[in-house]
């Protein structure tokens, strides 16, 4: 029964997850973060909260708001170019650190913006920072929260699976269709194939990769373009189609797909990797299969 309960916490903890709007949208995410925790201290006056100086209460919370909120877009901005946080795979477990992360920089930034807000007491001692610590925490958790309970139902969503039946006649047939150029940023790069060899595109950077089979044989060539113009590119085939942000698939060589509404997973003959659609173009990628 312990093994049971450690493996579905584990499952929970491991399992795809909508990524934190405040990584997503730093900007806007602390924007409605100023928002809540002013106007939630100037209507409610929580934790015994006064003025300080010659400032009136509402100046003296509008200052400690405008402090917090730049340390917390200051944070965001960090966390959101760290590696850990960068992909697309998010998680419950990257959900939670995130949160800890933002509450722990409020609370410390609340302890520093007193040096400069109230008056000019001595405030190094562990008593100071533990009571700074505290009202930062019970202020900032309900609105740091909100966005992760905004999609915990997601955690109960179900994943699908489903099996498409490979078309033998398309990936081993004859070159019937056009062939294919494509152009690139660098002049001397050249790339030329017919739709049948290929398999998917995938976004590096400055450059897209395209994953082809020439000859019964995998071939990986790299162009200097972005993954827009190279969908414009091959807007002409029907069954290319651009599945995420950073990949363009070759639709009728797709063996199956897993997953959920939040995305799928797809896998392709002559391929070993996973290939993700993305919760945006799930309804187009269904209706595209059927």
């Amino acid at each position: 029964m312990k093994e049971k309960n450690i493996k579905q916490i584990k499952e929970l903890f491991s399992k795809r997850y909508p990524k934190n709007f405040l990584i997503r949208k730093p900007l806007i995410g602390t924007l409605l973060f100023f928002i809540f925790i002013f106007c939630f201290v100037v209507i409610y006056r929580p934790l015994q909260l006064h003025g300080a100086r010659s400032f009136s209460f509402d100046s003296t919370m509008l200052l400690y708001c405008i402090i917090i909120s730049v340390s917390v877009f200051v944070l965001l901005v960090i966390l959101k170019r760290l590696r850990y946080f960068l992909n697309e795979e998010w998680t419950f477990l990257k959900e939670i650190v995130v949160d800890i992360i933002i509450l722990v920089g409020i609370s410390i930034s609340t302890y520093f913006a007193g040096f400069i807000i109230e008056e000019p007491v001595p405030r190094w001692n562990f008593l100071t920072f533990f009571d700074s610590l505290q009202n930062a925490l019970l202020l900032g958790i309900v609105p740091v929260s909100f966005f992760t309970v905004l999609h915990i139902r997601y955690l109960f969503t179900s994943e699908t699976y489903h099996d498409f039946k490979p078309r033998n006649d398309y990936s081993k047939g004859k070159n019937t269709e056009g062939f294919i150029n494509i152009t690139s940023k660098a002049k001397k790069e050249e790339l030329g194939f017919y739709p049948n060899q290929f398999v998917y595109a995938e976004s590096k950077g400055n450059y897209v990769v395209f994953h082809l089979v020439i000859e019964d044989k995998p071939r990986e060539v790299m162009i200097r373009n972005s993954i827009s113009s190279i969908e414009q590119q091959l807007a002409a085939i029907p069954h290319f189609m651009r599945i995420h942000r950073a990949f363009i698939v070759n639709l009728k060589i797709v063996t199956s797909k897993s997953g959920n509404a939040l995305g799928y997973r797809l896998k392709l003959t002559n391929s070993n990797s996973i290939i993700p659609v993305s919760r945006q173009n799930i309804n187009k990628f269904d209706l595209m299969m059927n």
